[in-house]
């Protein structure tokens, strides 16, 4: 707990004055008054009664003030009496108020909640078809090839769905996190997402957090859901935004302070005067790419921009609601933050970011001399815009304004362009309002209402595989390959208005700032600051209604999952650990370097295999770069000497009773929330990941899966291990929450060493180890 300097004491006796203030002005209950948390949902209401219940405990337990984040969390714990709330150490057992799914995920997660033996979803949850639709040729062909490729997987999500009483987003309804924004996100809600970017949803001030399909699985079963208790970063915003710099340039800017790494752990509040100047799906794309920071999430106060969407999108009485309870959705004052970091937005100039990592962040001013020093090709191939990222109205209707200058000098874009709307609301909208036909009329390629190339779901022909090219974003991740599947592509990214802008010049190096380009009448001409609306004057076009709500009678309804699939597979409990000390197990691969959830399971062409474990599993650990060899893919056989690929490899030992375990580098399993990259290993035989460090998701769904996460006491040791040593693990029948393990090393040479293993496991994880997987436990005690 945070110690309570004289100063936190004083700031406490003035939030007790403050909320005894508060009390004298109405005896209500909050909770008297019901608000449903989605006109989708009528039946299922706000909860800010349990949260101010909870507040009231845990405020006389700790006795300081508190964060907005630390409300929230605090405000929907399982027993605020008995829960242990050190920031950083703890494990808080909390009640999430809803479940998001998107359909690659979704599959595994609904094949897990099946094995769970639960007739109904405990919470309201719903899942939405995004992620299995490929770019390729233009929206509505790309959708309709997609439909019928993916018949299958959308017909078991769809009965499967009906079956449990979940809601169901069809393809072409848009991305979760801009149809969540729209219609189920609330202010002081909490809610997981089987989906990295879930925090999207924290510009609408609620904590949304990533997670792997088996944490979904809890919630829906109704089993508090298990999150360390975050540290909590205070982002001060200062000034005002405007010009050419957007809220996307907040978050390229923290991403370059924090690293990719710095918000593991921690959620990050943005505060202070400059949060007025941001729209709410400004806030949105901000909480988004905290993601890629390593952020349990992000999120902001409620504000008037908050109630300005939300009545924009139906939900007035959400705003009026909220406005009510607005006191617990701003911090106390003199809160405590772990770490602060204070951005002028007056000041803040556009960023690139990248290439090959989120976090490199470069200003616009300095961006051309970095292109030039590292021999990056300045040649711009494609620029993109979109995704759940930008693609709200507001980025939409800025980079139409960009498009209308051009055009209006002659110029059609250098560059390829895309453009992805994030939901059937948006694009239905901007179709209306002209900002469509205006990104049309200069040379844009307007792609489906999904994720589409951000995510790898883009048949790219314009370059070969291998071939060194640059193209720039609005998207929010640039690993390796990640869009394209092309290692050489140099991928940057910016904000709308910077992508759009460096289309028309197709060059890494312009500046739309201080550059002028030539129009179709040889004279030269700079741009105007971009402009656009933050909402529709005209309200929103909800476009074609694909939604799908449970039917009253779910008993007849039969989920569909054929026998023969290749793509769909019904899942076997994993084994129990035997009880026995693992020795001289085969290092399967030492992994060097980055090593993403991407490079552990594959995305683009694999998704189509997410609802099949047995057959993604053959991308395990493709796209990791072998510390033997430097190869990806390559490994070779402690039994036979061969080489041969990693998921091969690994399912000889499993098939031969051999159990493995990997070696991994720094942040390891960073990136999505795929939990595939957890099951796969598990799959093929694999015991346990030993690192220097882990990502948070991916880091707990290993334990969800039965694995031992490892990392040494030293960094360092790391380097001690040779992919040739056999190894065994010491300590597992003593195995307690923060009692190290060893890890005895046999060399190849005959030399032996003991290396100590630190864990993060609590009692109830290392009953999941014990068990086989925390769905082996979950089952047990539902026969019980």
């Amino acid at each position: 707990m945070l110690n309570l300097s004289s100063r936190t004491a004083a700031a406490w006796r003035s939030v007790q004055r403050l909320a005894a203030g508060m009390a004298t002005v109405s005896d209500a209950k909050i909770g008297a008054t019901k608000v449903p948390m989605s006109l989708l949902e009528p039946n299922a209401y706000i909860n800010y009664q349990r949260i101010e219940d909870n507040l009231a405990i845990v405020r006389e337990r700790l006795r300081r003030p508190l964060t907005l984040s630390e409300k929230v969390l605090y405000g929907h714990l399982d027993d605020a009496v008995n829960q242990d709330i050190v920031r950083g150490t703890s494990y808080l057992k909390l009640r999430p108020d809803r479940v998001a799914c998107q359909d690659a995920t979704a599959q595994m997660a609904i094949l897990q909640f099946m094995s769970a033996g639960m007739d109904t979803a405990a919470v309201p949850t719903t899942v939405h078809c995004d992620h299995l639709i490929e770019a390729q040729i233009g929206g509505a062909k790309d959708l309709a090839r997609a439909i019928s490729i993916n018949k299958e997987v959308y017909d078991f999500l769809a009965t499967a769905t009906a079956k449990y009483g979940l809601g169901f987003w069809k393809p072409g309804s848009g991305i979760i996190h801009q149809i969540i924004l729209e219609n189920y996100a609330f202010p002081g809600g909490l809610m997981i997402g089987t989906d990295s970017h879930t925090p999207n949803a924290g510009g609408l001030g609620m904590i949304a957090c990533g997670v792997g399909g088996a944490d979904a699985v809890d919630v829906m079963a109704g089993i508090p859901w298990e999150l360390k208790c975050p540290k909590v970063i205070g982002v001060n915003l200062t000034g005002k935004i405007g010009g050419w710099t957007t809220p996307k340039d907040v978050i390229l800017k923290v991403a370059g302070i924090l690293t990719v790494k710095g918000g593991t752990g921690a959620i990050v509040e943005y505060k202070g005067p400059g949060v007025e100047s941001l729209s709410c799906t400004g806030m949105a794309t901000i909480c988004n790419m905290g993601a890629e920071i390593g952020a349990t999430t992000s999120m902001f106060p409620y504000n008037s921009r908050m109630s300005d969407y939300l009545k924009a999108t139906k939900r007035g009485d959400i705003a009026a609601y909220a406005q009510q309870f607005s006191h617990n959705l701003r911090p106390d004052e003199n809160a405590e933050y772990d770490q602060v970091i204070d951005i002028n937005l007056s000041e803040l100039e556009p960023h690139i970011n990248g290439p090959f990592t989120p976090d490199l962040a470069t200003p616009l001013s300095k961006f051309k001399d970095e292109v030039i020093k590292n021999n990056w090709p300045a040649e711009l191939k494609v620029a993109l815009i979109g995704s759940c990222t930008n693609s709200s109205y507001e980025d939409m209707s800025r980079a139409a304004s960009i498009a209308r200058e051009a055009k209006a000098h002659g110029l059609n874009t250098k560059s390829k362009f895309t453009v992805t709307p994030g939901s059937e609301q948006v694009r239905a909208t901007i179709e209306r309002d002209g900002q469509m036909s205006a990104l049309e009329d200069v040379g844009g390629l307007v792609l489906a209402n999904a994720c589409g190339p951000c995510i790898g779901q883009w048949d790219r022909q314009d370059v070969k595989k291998g071939t060194v090219n640059s193209i720039i974003t609005s998207y929010n991740r640039n690993f390796t390959g990640r869009n394209d599947a092309n290692p050489a592509t140099h991928a940057f990214v910016a904000s709308p208005d910077i992508v759009t802008a460096m289309a028309f010049a197709g060059d890494l190096t312009f500046n739309p700032i201080t550059d002028e380009l030539i129009g179709a009448d040889g004279k030269p001409f700079k741009f105007s600051d971009p402009s656009g609306h933050d909402l529709p004057a005209r309200g929103y076009d909800p476009g074609e209604n694909t939604f799908q709500a449970p039917p009253a009678d779910r008993a007849s309804v039969q989920v569909a999952v054929s026998p023969t699939s290749d793509r769909l597979q019904l899942l076997k409990p994993f084994a129990p650990w035997d009880g026995k000390t693992p020795e001289d197990l085969p290092i399967l691969i030492k992994a060097v370097g980055k090593c993403t959830t991407d490079h552990i399971s594959a995305g683009g062409p694999w998704l189509k295999y997410r609802g099949h474990l047995e057959n993604i599993s053959q991308n395990c650990l493709i796209g990791a770069i072998n510390a033997e060899n430097g190869e990806a893919n390559k490994v070779k056989n402690q039994i036979t000497g061969e080489y041969g690929g990693v998921p091969q490899t690994a399912a000889y030992y499993r098939d031969h009773g051999i159990k493995w375990v990997v070696v991994g580098d720094h942040n390891y399993g960073e990136g999505s929330s795929r939990e595939h990259a957890a099951l796969e290993p598990r799959f093929l035989g694999g015991l346990a990941i030993i690192t220097r460090s882990f990502a948070r998701i991916h880091e707990t769904n290993l334990k969800k899966q039965g694995m031992l996460a490892l990392t040494f006491v030293d960094p360092a040791d790391y380097d001690k291990i040779q992919p040739t040593d056999k190894v065994s693990i010491l300590g597992l029948e003593s195995f307690a929450p923060g009692k190290n393990l060893t890890l005895a090393v046999k060399h190849a040479d005959g030399s032996k060493e003991e290396i100590a293993l630190a864990h993060t496991f609590n009692e109830g994880q290392i009953e999941w180890f014990k068990a086989g997987s925390a769905l082996n436990l979950m089952a047990s005690k539902a026969k019980q």
